[in-house]
């Protein structure tokens, strides 16, 4: 069983996969958004291609567990996900869930900056690094037989 997980921004969307037992995220690629239904297009190429039957979206809450402008954006991001793998037949099975993403971005920055990357290079992938930060958060949280059933 393999999970894709999301981080949803305004310009780009990360991109990150499990393994298929379903212990380690690894990063895919960003997507450069162009528009909602193209973007959600591109995501289901690749939970094709990784054969994943669960997809996680980083929620950006506020602080204080309230909603913000961008948590509706990704809320939107979702029903169109959801929508499309419902009428594509093959995918109508494949579970949609959340993961709280607060501090993902600076978890993933940290990272990025302990790996002696400059600033220029850290712009180009901290949005498939902030998806492996969601994606692995939401494996360390989930319990053994739930990743063996898939």
């Amino acid at each position: 069983m393999r999970i894709l997980g999301l981080d949803v921004g305004d310009r780009t969307v990360g991109v990150a996969v499990s393994d298929p037992l379903g212990i380690i995220a690894t990063g895919v690629t960003t997507i450069e958004r162009v528009g909602i239904r193209k973007d959600t297009g591109k995501v289901i190429d690749y939970i094709r291609e990784y054969n994943c039957s669960r997809v996680v979206i980083g929620l950006p809450l506020n602080l204080d567990d309230s909603d913000s402008v961008q948590t509706e954006k990704v809320r939107a991001f979702r029903t169109m996900l959801e929508n499309k793998l419902r009428s594509s037949g093959s995918l109508s099975k494949v579970k949609v869930d959340w993961q709280d993403e607060r501090y993902s971005t600076s978890e993933a920055e940290e990272v990025l900056i302990e790996a002696n990357m400059s600033r220029e290079d850290r712009k180009k992938i901290i949005d498939r690094q902030a998806a492996i930060v969601i994606l692995q958060r939401y494996l360390d949280r989930m319990p053994e037989e739930e990743k063996r059933e898939g």
